[in-house]
């Protein structure tokens, strides 16, 4: 007897190979969390347990119109009925759906506490509730019309679907992140307009031309990701590559704005944090560089944060420079974050790294076989519900007899086996006739019957095209998919940033005309050149711009996109920008402070801005001074300016640069002052230093004086010189005898109490038109030929009605240009008969070489 316990016993013990049984194990199990875990498909962009949860969900009836359901309810279900797993896994998946700095169009209603952007835990899943999104019931629209194969679940006692319907591109436009054996993915969240107008075309193309889309062609549509937290993401060559290769990197910056206090001291306020940063620590993480001394100047630091939205404020010294400490918190805080994309996703239940294109294209795949199958649904329900219905017309056609049949009969099986042989009905036919009730017979039900006969045989007849011809059948997902980016469809919520490393970025900016605008408090904006329309002498004028208190207009000036802009300032420091880089706004905008754009010292404002196309050894930069100094550098010494600025000249302490412009030795200078004194040199009798030289005196002033401007003979054939109070007049420039530079000048203008002392002044053709701005932000336009030509010692005609206490602050000069198709006019007269009125554009200009800008074909 022991001997044969001892035999059973060994009999059991297997000698195996351990290397091979793990390596056997150790991939079954990579399989697993590959295929059953950590992926998503590529179809409905969901991993099982977020399939299961909203499968749940919906088998529980918990949709956006019914009340919410405790979360341990829908997390009890699915993991007694579908996920044997853990409880916590499956309601973090819950969870995660829900929070909307999480997932860019969460797929779940939360209520109760899911939890915050500082990375506190949501609630215990007793104490919350939720229900399905209405965005989450397009994921399983149509689910129980065959449209998608269901499985067994793991006990075989319910089935579960194995990819819910996505009537939208999910996967691109909630994103996913997940950790496999051997891989992972991180794809990013997209904006739902543009994941879907990349379908339309891949559809219109198949549609209209009959051919594959392009991946250019998407990517001129989906440009970069769209963070649920917004950010700024520098640039779109990381997001490119990601979208050709699968792979890439995305670089996402806060959003940030300096302020001025009245007390001298800046703070930076960050409203928008990169995607998956924790705010809390990150606000721990910048107060612990500053007690390493890493990061100086910063005083206080405080969470302002709200229901209303983000709001963390850094309060600086007020000797530190804003832009410098931000540039430091980019480098050592996750206030510039890397997003990695890796777009991995399950194709055919087998893990593939995908470009843009093969993702849409899968889902396009999987959309038509759901519309085809959904379509089959229908056909099939019609046609049964049309065969009942051609029974029931049979009847009512011999009613008598088939009364006659039914009260003869024994039971209602003789009665149907009667009709079947008399009509030839089937057995679902004869069912409906002996269940029919006795109203039928009434002429109005017959009525409908025959209706609803009709009305399904156009359904059957559209139902049967659909799936004969694929492009009807696109019609139809096109159709459907263009409701749902209208219905859920919002404006992108990360902006495109400039990256100074991005080459190709330049390259995507169209090269247009453009006006920059800035103000005297250093509020600076880029306006498209359609935005003021020319008026008659005399009038008020247009809003040109919202100013806060006793902020005006100071520059108005076209150039193109593309152009570098030079900003000078009162420090007498040289900084540059290209325009594009400027924030475009409205014509009542104010636009953005210049401090943000600039790395500006404390105190330090913009006094003069010049557009420059290219950098030419024959040109040179002339400035003035308010006290009368002036200085030559060849434009050369500027080519290479540094983000922190250049010396431009050297002040003494109670001056500051007032005006600066392009010369070359032909040049003829006009200075006018304060007093109404004018003096006309030749450019070369200014001997040309260096960049930081403190120049040599142009005018000898008055006491008291100053000037007010300076301008190029060839800029005009007079000088348009306008006083405060909006009086002004024309001097020919002949009037105007060439001296030497240093001396007195000549009277130009007669500054009278009525008058105001002068405020600007330009050189000016008949052609030519001039903008004038009030202290208010109030903007008119005149033409030249209507203002009056008169002499030296004048005080010209009214310009402009001021109300009491406004003053004229600003004269910009404009000229008309007129487009006509490619061909371009620099006289109205010649081009008036072809255009319209509504398309003649006023055109700002600050220099006499922008105003004929370059086309791209004479660029090249």
């Amino acid at each position: 007897m022991e001997e044969n316990i001892q035999d059973t016993v060994f009999d059991k013990v297997h000698d195996v190979d351990l290397k091979k049984t793990m390596e056997t194990s150790y991939i079954d199990y990579a399989m697993s969390v590959i295929a059953s875990r950590a992926l998503p498909d590529v179809r409905d962009g969901l991993k099982p347990v977020q399939r299961r949860v909203l499968y749940s969900m919906i088998e529980l009836n918990n949709g956006p119109d019914k009340p919410h359901r405790k979360s341990a309810r829908i997390v009890g279900d699915t993991m007694g009925k579908y996920h044997p797993h853990g409880d916590s896994s499956i309601y973090g998946a819950l969870v995660n759906m829900a929070q909307p700095w999480s997932t860019r169009y969460p797929l779940v209603d939360g209520h109760g506490n899911f939890g915050s952007v500082d990375g506190d835990g949501a609630a215990a899943m007793r104490y919350t509730e939720a229900r399905l999104s209405k965005i989450s019931m397009e994921l399983l629209a149509d689910i129980n019309k065959d449209t998608v194969d269901f499985l067994p679940n793991f006990d075989e006692t319910e089935r579960e679907p194995s990819v819910l319907p996505s009537r939208y591109p999910n996967l691109l436009v909630n994103g996913t992140t997940g950790i496999a054996v051997g891989m992972a993915t991180n794809i990013p969240p997209h904006n739902l307009r543009e994941v879907i107008n990349a379908v339309l075309k891949i559809i219109d193309n198949r549609i209209d031309g009959d051919r594959d889309t392009d991946i250019e062609e998407i990517l001129s549509i989906i440009k970069a990701p769209d963070f649920p937290t917004g950010g700024i993401i520098l640039g779109t060559r990381g997001s490119e590559e990601a979208y050709r290769t699968g792979r890439g990197k995305v670089r996402v910056r806060a959003v940030t704005d300096i302020e001025t206090l009245p007390n001298g001291k800046s703070r930076i306020i960050v409203t928008e944090l990169p995607y998956m940063v924790n705010k809390a620590n990150l606000i721990l993480k910048i107060a612990e560089l500053v007690k390493l001394k890493k990061i100086d100047g910063i005083t206080d630091l405080r969470d302002e944060s709200d229901r209303e939205g983000m709001r963390i404020v850094i309060e600086l010294r007020r000797d530190a420079n804003a832009n410098v400490i931000m540039n430091q918190l980019y480098k050592h805080t996750q206030m510039q974050d890397t997003f990695g994309i890796i777009m991995i996703a399950l194709v055919n239940n087998e893990p593939k790294v995908m470009n843009i294109l093969d993702m849409l294209t899968n889902y396009l795949s999987h959309q038509e076989e759901v519309v085809t199958r959904r379509t089959k649904y229908d056909l099939n329900k019609a046609e049964e519900r049309d065969h009942i219905l051609q029974g029931l017309l049979i009847a009512l056609d011999n009613i008598d007899e088939v009364i006659n049949i039914i009260r003869s009969s024994d039971n209602v099986q003789t009665a149907k086996q009667r009709l079947i042989e008399r009509f030839g009905l089937s057995d679902a036919q004869s069912q409906a006739i002996v269940d029919m009730r006795l109203r039928t017979l009434t002429g109005l039900e017959r009525d409908k019957i025959e209706n609803e006969h009709k009305e399904l045989l156009e359904k059957i007849a559209e139902l049967k095209a659909i799936l004969a011809d694929r492009k009807l059948l696109l019609g139809v997902i096109r159709e459907e998919i263009s409701i749902i980016a209208e219905k859920y469809g919002d404006d992108r919520r990360s902006v495109i940033g400039f990256d100074v490393y991005d080459i190709n970025m330049e390259d995507l900016i169209p090269k247009d005309n453009t006006i920059i605008a800035m103000t005297s408090l250093g509020y600076i904006k880029r306006m498209t050149i359609d935005n003021f329309k020319s008026q008659n002498r005399g009038g008020k004028g247009i809003k040109g711009m919202h100013t806060i208190e006793e902020d005006y207009i100071e520059d108005l000036l076209m150039t193109t996109t593309h152009h570098y802009i030079m900003f000078f300032t009162n420090f007498g420091r040289v900084y540059r920008l290209k325009a594009y880089e400027i924030p475009e706004a409205g014509r009542t905008a104010r636009g953005t402070a210049i401090i943000n754009l600039l790395q500006l010292n404390p105190g330090e404002k913009i006094s003069a801005i010049i557009p420059v196309k290219d950098y030419e050894d024959d040109k040179n930069l002339f400035m003035v001074t308010k006290k009368g100094i002036v200085k030559k550098t060849y434009i050369m010494e500027y080519s290479n300016v540094r983000k922190n600025g250049l010396a431009a000249i050297n002040l003494r302490e109670d001056d500051e640069l007032i005006e600066v412009k392009i010369t070359d030795v032909n040049t003829e200078i006009f200075l006018v002052t304060k007093h109404g004194m004018c003096i006309r040199f030749k450019e070369t009798d200014v001997r040309a230093t260096g960049r930081a030289s403190m120049g040599v005196i142009g005018m000898n002033l008055s006491d008291r004086d100053e000037i007010v401007g300076m301008q190029l003979d060839h800029q005009g054939d007079s000088l348009l010189i306008v006083s405060e109070n909006g009086m002004g007049k024309r001097t020919y420039l002949e009037e105007f005898t060439v001296q030497k530079r240093g001396g007195k000048g000549v009277k130009c203008y007669k500054v009278t109490e009525k008058t105001g002392y002068v405020v600007g002044v330009k050189a000016v053709n008949d052609d030519h038109e001039i903008m004038m701005i009030t202290t208010l932000g109030t903007v008119i336009q005149l033409r030249m030929e209507d203002i009056s030509t008169l002499g030296r010692i004048t005080s010209g005609v009214r310009l402009i009605n001021l109300d009491e206490g406004v003053k004229v602050a600003k004269i910009a000069k404009v000229r008309e240009k007129v487009s006509n198709g490619n061909q371009e006019f620099e006289n109205l007269e010649d081009a008036l008969e072809d255009i319209p009125e509504d398309e003649k554009h006023p055109v700002i200009i600050e220099e006499e070489e922008e105003v004929t800008l370059p086309t791209e074909e004479t660029e090249e």
